[in-house]
């Protein structure tokens, strides 16, 4: 059968400039779950790929298109479309970021006992970030966000940034204070929940070294690296055990503290002008 122009015109297909628009919109749609991606905690680990992280993002997206208000292919290729990218990139990026420092909370509380016990120097390479921090740091890291993908929070995460797109759509005005006060906010929180994590350990801790204090005091003939620093030591690692138990929940709380102030951002930012 010989294929005529009438009967080629009746095949259905799409043109090529509305498969570029269509591939436009997904772009444009990919932006805010594509700089969340980048910037959350445990998505950003330098341990996964860019490349997953870019699958990730594409696969976000798919059921963004299916409800989102993205505008036509004819505004997004004007200058008007500049500022709604730049818009979209800063909502997933302060998104991600609050996430980031409330999530920093445990590596600082780490820190503090490391520093406090004198394992300062115990200090290795961080898979997540890529910087030498103590181990007692890394163990608060990873166990935090081991919590935080058994209790699905990285889903919840992305629920949160995916339903955004209904709260706050393409091209809609946010309010900026909103994103600078939940930066904010969120940094007062990640010392506050710091000092919560810490202070079951450093306040024995500071009890030992006042203790160890008084008798170098009264006895300067005993040599304090010879029995302070193995006692300092010791009594960490009984105290770190003793608590590991409580650790769990307090851990779990300031998961659900984290997610709660991501989604008081993405609502306080949909009011904007």
């Amino acid at each position: 059968m010989e294929l005529t122009t009438d009967t080629l015109a009746g095949i259905p297909g799409l043109q090529l400039s509305a498969i570029i628009g269509m591939a436009l919109q997904f772009l444009f749609a990919m932006l805010r779950v594509g700089a969340f991606v980048v910037s959350a905690p445990l998505f950003s680990a330098r341990f996964i790929p860019l490349q997953v992280r870019i699958i990730l993002a594409v696969f976000l997206t798919i059921p963004v298109m299916g409800f989102a208000q993205v505008p036509p292919p004819e505004t997004l290729a004007t200058l008007t479309a500049v500022p709604w990218m730049i818009r979209e990139l800063v909502i997933g990026l302060a998104a991600g970021l609050v996430l980031q420092i409330l999530f920093s909370c445990a590596v600082m509380a780490g820190e503090l006992v490391a520093s406090t016990a004198g394992l300062g120097f115990a200090a290795q390479m961080d898979p997540a970030t890529g910087t030498q921090t103590p181990v007692v740091g890394q163990i608060f890291s990873l166990f935090l966000l081991a919590t935080f993908v058994a209790e699905d929070g990285h889903l919840a995460a992305l629920r949160i940034v995916i339903d955004s797109y209904a709260l706050i759509p393409i091209g809609q005005p946010i309010h900026m204070g909103a994103l600078i006060e939940a930066g904010s906010e969120a940094t007062r929180a990640m010392y506050l929940f710091a000092v919560q994590l810490m202070f079951p350990v450093v306040s024995v801790l500071l009890i030992v070294n006042v203790t160890i204090g008084i008798i170098t005091r009264s006895a300067p003939q005993m040599n304090l690296f010879s029995f302070g620093f193995p006692l300092t030591l010791s009594i960490t690692l009984i105290q770190l055990y003793l608590t590991a138990p409580s650790l769990g929940p307090a851990i779990s709380t300031k998961i659900e503290s984290a997610l709660n102030a991501l989604a008081i951002m993405t609502e306080a930012a949909a009011y904007g002008g």
